[in-house]
């Protein structure tokens, strides 16, 4: 697997990580072993990037990775966050959202507490997973950046971060990477957001680079989801959304029969090709399909071929906003 940089402070990953969330939370069924099993053979695959939350589960992601990863510390880079708070116990097989917090204070204990459920005495990179519109990006970067000094954090990310919190957080403490949603259904960071982590030398981590799995060309129908999956409350998968969708995919599985590959591997060959700044995290929760996703490292989309993608998907081409609009109230622009 190749390695790629995040910042310019000396941060370096496998060019495609894991996202965990899935194994815990918000995609339907749950099976603790072939989770596991999962991100062993993830390490088998050269795969050392592990994202995580604290909100994912919320709070058992942390665990089950913590558990997966015993006697591997040394081998890993474990990427966490903070911030968005979720009630618990689980209510009718959902956690709400009950606020995003970036007080100092919370800060150090919410770290505190991650290290304790991931079993270890530092997180490689620290995010914090919304912008606190409450509090000033300083403080928050401040109190992180003191983490850092304390041993507990190594480097430093923010989350769905505007393109000026972004220059605020830097001059604090250097941000080693931003992570946001990217992938050929989500392209808003063209605009502003990757030239601003260009010029001041941040990585860029994109989670869900399969489009929540609708871009791998698998997902025909919106009420084969479970009751609890997310997906049933986004917008890009309801309705009209997502027939108009499914037509956009259809012609991209088109490209992807012709290199003998599958739809979700050039999406992500997608990804993965638009710079060696960028390291995609798709999540999985089997094994199958994180075989899928490694061999896609290996794809080469020609010139001619990212033409003809961009021709069936441009940037604002798909239908619907890409969360409900209570979720969009927290991304910070």
């Amino acid at each position: 697997m190749e390695r790629r940089k995040l910042g310019s402070q000396g941060l370096t990953v496998s060019a495609q990580g894991l996202g965990c969330m899935g194994m815990s939370d918000f995609y339907g069924e749950r099976n603790e072993a072939e989770s596991i099993a999962t991100i062993h053979r993830a390490l088998d695959r050269g795969i050392d990037f592990f994202d995580t939350s604290d909100m994912y589960g919320p709070f058992t992601n942390e665990e089950l990775l913590g558990r997966a990863l015993k006697g591997h510390r040394n081998q890993v880079i474990i990427a966490t966050k903070f911030g968005i708070m979720r009630s618990k116990p689980v209510k009718d097989g959902w956690a709400p959202i009950t606020g995003i917090n970036g007080r100092p204070e919370y800060v150090r204990s919410a770290c505190d507490a991650s290290l304790k459920r991931l079993g270890t005495d530092h997180i490689d990179l620290y995010y914090q997973h919304r912008v606190d519109p409450e509090v000033p990006i300083e403080e928050t970067i401040g109190a992180m950046s003191e983490l850092v000094s304390a041993g507990k954090v190594r480097f430093v990310g923010l989350s769905e971060a505007g393109a000026q919190t972004i220059r605020r957080a830097h001059t604090i403490h250097p941000l080693s990477a931003l992570q946001s949603e990217y992938s050929l259904w989500s392209r808003d960071m063209e605009e502003e957001i990757l030239p601003t982590l260009r010029e001041l030398g941040v990585g860029f981590v994109a989670y869900s680079p399969l489009g929540r799995g609708f871009l791998t060309g698998q997902l025909k129908n919106p009420d084969d989801f479970a009751a609890d999956d997310y997906r049933r409350n986004s917008p890009r998968f309801q309705g009209d959304n997502f027939a108009r969708n499914l037509e956009l995919v259809e012609r991209i599985t088109a490209i992807a029969a012709r290199k003998g590959i599958s739809t979700g591997q050039l999406a992500l060959a997608w990804v993965m090709a638009q710079g060696n700044d960028i390291v995609p995290i798709p999540g999985t929760k089997r094994r199958r399909y994180l075989e899928e996703n490694v061999a896609a490292a290996a794809v080469t989309i020609t010139a001619e071929e990212l033409a003809e993608i961009a021709g069936i998907l441009p940037a604002g081409a798909a239908s619907g906003e890409r969360y409900p609009a209570a979720m969009m109230s927290y991304v910070n622009r």
